[in-house]
């Protein structure tokens, strides 16, 4: 049984569209379309189970990079959580961002000397 992960789908494709792209390549198990959980559009990705690995890679060879709603889809094994490379942001991986929250160093001054500071009139 391969999972195959499915991206770049347009927000209009269903199960039924990618079932029918699907079964040319061989049987065809189950079919999640990743969707919103509070908005219930979808993602523009899925995944599709294939029992059999030898017809999951045919799929792979002939639908990456095919176009189907406009789009050209990416399609290969998904791989579990854990395998895929953490997400990195600007904010040095804290959600939310990091502006205005106030900086922090984590850098260590106690060694240097200090600078004179200038007259403030």
């Amino acid at each position: 049984m391969k999972s195959l992960f499915v991206g770049n789908l347009s927000f209009q494709t269903t199960e039924a569209d990618l079932t029918a792209l699907f079964q040319p390549f061989g049987q065809v198990g189950r079919i999640h379309v990743v969707t919103d959980r509070e908005t219930g559009r979808a993602r523009g990705f899925a995944f599709v189970e294939m029992p059999n690995d030898a017809e999951a890679a045919k799929a792979i060879a002939a639908l990456d990079g095919k176009e189907l709603g406009g789009r050209n889809l990416k399609v290969n094994e998904a791989r579990p959580k854990g395998e895929r490379p953490p997400l990195r942001n600007n904010s040095g991986g804290r959600p939310g961002g990091g502006r205005g929250r106030g900086g922090f160093s984590h850098e260590d001054y106690r060694e240097s000397a200090r600078q004179p500071r200038e007259p403030r009139w």
